[in-house]
């Protein structure tokens, strides 16, 4: 199974990190069910052109935090989230994905009131469907 997962070597992020929170959208987006088997260390790092060591780190880490399990001898599987706990990573990682971007407007000069005008012509250009993108 090959993961729809880009890292990048200019990114700000490192790199175990950047597939660490890639996968982490794809469960919380259920694009990865509970119960899915997940490649192999060797073979993601390999698809990512990275080293063993830091796609190993990326799947310890999601371990760690409950998002995926490793079954001796059968591989790496995706683990069942509730749907509290979805909800509240899903916030996460759209607040960290919001604040960055905002904190680099910011830093462009944007005052955060120009800011507000933004995010306000954003969201009501989503919901008249409007791609501008």
């Amino acid at each position: 199974m090959k993961l729809p997962i880009v890292v990048s070597d200019d990114s700000k992020e490192p790199i175990y990190y950047q597939i660490e929170l890639q996968i982490k959208r794809l469960i919380v987006s259920g694009q990865l069910q509970a119960g899915a088997a997940l490649p192999s260390i060797r073979a993601l790092s390999h698809d990512l052109s990275c080293s063993v060591i830091t796609t190993r780190r990326a799947y310890q880490d999601l371990e760690n935090k409950g998002f995926i399990e490793t079954v001796q001898g059968k591989g790496t599987f995706v683990k069942a989230l509730g749907s509290n706990t979805q909800d509240q990573i899903k916030e996460e990682i759209v607040y960290s994905i919001l604040k960055k971007a905002l904190e680099e407007s910011k830093w462009m000069g944007y005052s955060l009131t120009q800011l507000r005008g933004i995010c306000d012509k954003v969201i009501d250009d989503l919901e008249r469907g409007d791609d501008r993108s």
